[in-house]
């Protein structure tokens, strides 16, 4: 009888604490647009009628992928190149651009590709020991090895000097860096501050959200981004490696109205981070006629933005892409719609050529990709393994669009990463962009895809479950 009672007890309590767990999904769901992937709304539903008591706190902690966006500029115009082909990837490019209200297309001025680590290194020494007024630093992570000595050094010796220094490092980032000397970086007068650390935000549903941008502004004019992270993997190589072999990366440097843009982005992440108020900045005369200069579109993507933006343009512009797609990145985990696209692309005669590394730095990930790239090999794509970790993204269409930055092509950097990248059309940067691609395909072997045996299957698609974390 006692035994009986205590089972009723334990029903009734279980059955309040699931409904109190679905009443707390559906409020925030419907009340905060939150949008999910039917399998994901499926799971979280099964996990808080089941499993209450684990699925309930988690939710809370990680359930949250889309804020309010923290600069909805409106575009009341979409700005087309004359005479551009209206079923061309450039053309749903701009018009996706201005359907989802991300900033119109800048002007830029002096475009450089860092294709190795020294040119990195120097063109952010030299944005850095530019700066006049401010120097503001976003990095998913610092290294505490000899590259991420130099730039902490770098960055307090310019705040000594009266330069507004301002570093921002991921939550998560800053311990994958071996944890940075933020104390000294400070005691000199950087402001620094981290991004949704883990052990201080209450139960906001947004511990799983990272900030991957790269983002180095000097006074708001000029910009340094990209792949690269700050340490030493990334320009020279680890030091205990032997050999030291630096990763292949790229990143790239440019000035005029879309380095403020990149300035502004920078300053809605840090009044996110800090609670700062945000404050409009105005950008500086240009003495050079901004009709003769070529023009950029900024992709923000992540959970600062309405849409999936980079995700949006990517599979918009795998189904409009007439004669070939290159992409590089460094884990290959997509999504079901973007491997239809590229695999549809392919059976359809586009030209697809993937290159990834033949070894991550990622073994999960590593493992999660064979599936996708039997699927793209099957369809007619080439799937191209370089020797050395390569951690570059970019992605060219019909060589008329690239998109550069810092998302890969996987389920975390497209749908809960903070990202930046930029669309470049002026077809003299997108040939040089292609050509750097080709160089790099060129010294890769192809992929040869085998049929897995059962275990082989069952564990590729046990880590594939987990495609969000990867």
């Amino acid at each position: 009888m006692l035994v009986e009672i205590g089972l009723r007890h334990w029903v009734t309590l279980h059955g309040m604490v699931a409904l109190l767990g679905l009443v707390v999904y559906l409020a925030a769901s419907h009340g905060l647009h939150q949008r999910r992937h039917p399998s994901a709304a499926i799971a979280w539903v099964i996990s808080l009628a089941l499993l209450p008591y684990v699925a309930l706190p988690l939710y809370l902690l990680l359930g949250d992928r889309k804020l309010r966006p923290a600069y909805p500029a409106r575009r009341e115009s979409v700005a087309l190149p004359p005479g551009s082909d209206p079923h061309s990837p450039l053309h749903g490019f701009h018009e996706l651009a201005g359907a989802m209200r991300l900033p119109a297309a800048a002007t830029y001025r002096d475009l450089e590709l860092h294709e190795d680590g020294q040119q990195a290194l120097d063109a952010l020494r030299e944005l850095a020991n530019g700066a006049a007024r401010s120097l503001d630093v976003c990095t998913f992570l610092l290294g505490r090895d000899m590259l991420g000595r130099e730039i902490t050094l770098l960055l307090e010796r310019r705040a000594r000097e009266g330069v507004r220094v301002r570093l921002l490092v991921d939550g998560i980032g800053q311990y994958l860096g071996a944890r940075p000397d933020l104390k000294s970086l400070r005691a000199a007068g950087v402001q620094v501050a981290l991004f949704v650390p883990p052990f201080k935000p209450p139960l906001t549903g947004r511990i799983n959200l990272r900030n991957h941008r790269k983002m180095v502004v000097a006074d708001g004019d000029r910009a340094w981004t990209g792949g690269r992270n700050l340490a030493a993997e990334y320009f020279f190589g680890k030091p205990d490696a032997k050999p030291p072999q630096p990763w292949t990366d790229l990143s790239f440097g440019f000035s005029g109205e879309l380095a403020l843009q990149v300035q502004k982005c920078f300053d809605a992440d840090w009044a996110f981070a800090t609670g700062e108020v945000l404050h409009a900045r105005q950008q500086a005369h240009d003495a050079a006629p901004q009709a003769a200069l070529p023009r950029a579109q900024l992709v923000p993507s992540g959970p600062d933005q309405d849409d999936d933006t980079f995700y949006t343009f990517l599979i918009c512009s795998c189904f409009t892409a007439r004669t070939s797609i290159a992409a590089v990145t460094p884990y290959f985990v997509p999504d079901a719609t973007l491997l239809m696209a590229l695999v549809l692309a392919a059976r359809r005669g586009v030209r697809v050529d993937l290159v990834l590394p033949r070894k991550s730095n990622h073994r999960l990930a590593d493992v999660a990709r064979h599936a996708a790239l039997r699927q793209l090999c099957a369809a007619g794509a080439r799937v191209w393994l370089a020797p050395q970790m390569v951690h570059a993204k970019a992605m060219v269409f019909d060589k008329e669009l690239v998109m550069a930055g810092s998302a890969n092509l996987d389920e975390r950097s497209l749908f809960l990463n903070y990202e930046l990248m930029i669309g470049f059309y002026q077809p003299g940067d997108v040939e040089r962009f292609a050509r750097w691609l080709e160089r790099l395909r060129d010294c890769a072997t192809p992929y040869s895809a085998r049929t897995p045996g059962v275990t082989r299957a069952f564990v590729e698609g046990l880590v594939r479950s987990l495609a969000f974390q990867l």
